[in-house]
């Protein structure tokens, strides 16, 4: 089973980032218009990567604060954190071979 969420509590941002594992955050809008396939490359990033990583959707219309704080200025902007610390950013759509190899550089044994 994968882990694609969509993050609502941001009062546990700082929680979920400290992490040990890589977690891929990507935030969007509901009413931008991603590619087709975007969201299903999420999904599959989410399944190749099963319980060694995470993938978090966030929709800065309803998480202002954490959009604004983490400077984000263009949908969607990915970011992958490990540890509490932000280790890789950008901005755009990425296809899902992109982001599992990404991810996978910050899995450890």
């Amino acid at each position: 089973m994968y882990k694609l969420k969509t993050l609502i509590d941001v009062s546990k941002f700082g929680e979920l980032i400290e992490d040990k594992v890589p977690l891929l955050l990507v935030f969007f809008q509901e009413d931008a218009e991603p590619s087709d396939e975007f969201h299903p490359a999420l999904r599959d990033v989410a399944a190749a990567i099963g319980d060694q990583g995470k993938v978090i959707k966030i929709e800065t219309t309803k998480n202002t604060k954490l959009t604004e704080a983490l400077r984000v200025k263009a949908i969607p902007t990915l970011m992958i954190y490990k540890g509490g610390e932000m280790v890789w950013r950008q901005s755009g759509e990425q296809n899902a071979n992109t982001l599992i190899s990404l991810m996978n550089d910050y899995v450890t044994d």
